[in-house]
């Protein structure tokens, strides 16, 4: 029996492992730096990073539930010529892949901030995150729209030889039209799922708890939504998935292996345990020496193939 690898292509990314850092809750991740080794993680992608500096919405941004947290920090992040100078040199010392989430309020500014992206030394990929609201069509995110995400998605592939994952938000009544879009509109890679709305209300105070009203929701009582959102698009599509949701342990990276994703990222969880990549990885590696298997690839969609 060979030794348990973890190796994994995703696109045309070839990772040494299938856990990634979910795009958020590390920020530029040079502070995580300092706490864990970076190195652990098959690739960080970065906070999203807009063509221009956005500020964020008005505190308070963060709100404990009972599974899980709401954010609504608004995107918040210093813009593509503060990443450029001063981030992505300091990220470039690391050996770990680095893959940009970018962010925008119209299709011009994804397609501007991919195309400066392009031919940035270290830059391995580009994660289109399409749950932000476009102006232009009164606010409406262009993830919750078929036309919206094929437009925008084969826009920026037009600017762009990185390899193109595609971060889908799951407020849609069909995730598999949308992710149908995007791949015929250029994805590489299909990631989800995004956070999904909410809410809470300060009892005392008779008013929402977040200053935004509304925000995101992350954490562990999002797992089995994204799970099935996983299995979906993984047998409706033939990109690879990367699938993100409440991952807290081995555990949870495997059912989402097994639902069909070929990677995972994790993101609330590195609040709780920054080690968590490192956890992750062994204990993948153990399950897949207990089962005598030796890649990942024999795991990749096996649930939905009846099993071992």
């Amino acid at each position: 029996m060979h030794k348990p690898d973890l190796t994994i292509q995703l696109g045309k990314l070839i990772l040494k492992s299938p856990v990634l850092a979910a795009s958020g809750p590390l920020g530029s991740s040079l502070e995580y730096a300092e706490l864990i080794q970076l190195e652990q993680f098959g690739a960080v992608i970065v906070k999203g990073i807009s063509l221009e500096p956005w500020p964020g919405n008005p505190p308070p941004r963060l709100a404990e539930t009972a599974a899980g947290m709401l954010n609504a920090i608004g995107l918040q992040n210093p813009g593509l010529d503060f990443f450029l100078e001063s981030e992505l040199p300091r990220l470039r010392e690391f050996k770990t892949r680095i893959i940009v989430n970018i962010i925008g309020r119209n299709i011009d500014e994804y397609a501007e901030t991919a195309a400066a992206l392009d031919q940035q030394p270290g830059v391995e990929a580009i994660e289109l995150n399409i749950s932000c609201p476009n102006l232009k069509a009164g606010g409406m995110a262009f993830g919750a729209d078929i036309h919206l995400t094929e437009k925008v998605v084969w826009t920026v592939r037009k600017k762009t030889c990185l390899p193109l994952l595609v971060k889908l938000t799951p407020n849609v009544t069909d995730i598999v039209s949308i992710a149908r879009a995007a791949e015929d509109a250029g994805a590489d890679v299909i990631s989800l799922i995004n956070t999904l709305g909410g809410m809470a209300i300060d009892i005392e105070k008779k008013q929402p708890v977040l200053g935004n009203i509304f925000g995101g929701l992350s954490g562990p009582a999002i797992m089995p939504v994204a799970l099935k959102m996983v299995w979906q698009v993984s047998e409706a599509v033939c990109l690879p998935v990367l699938g993100m949701g409440g991952i807290t342990s081995a555990e949870d990276a495997i059912q989402f292996i097994l639902a069909g994703a070929r990677a995972v990222a994790v993101g609330s969880g590195l609040f709780e345990n920054p080690g968590l990549a490192g956890d992750i990885n062994s204990g993948i590696k153990k399950y897949m020496a207990r089962h005598s298997i030796g890649s990942l690839n024999e795991l990749e969609g096996l649930a939905r193939r009846g099993g071992l």
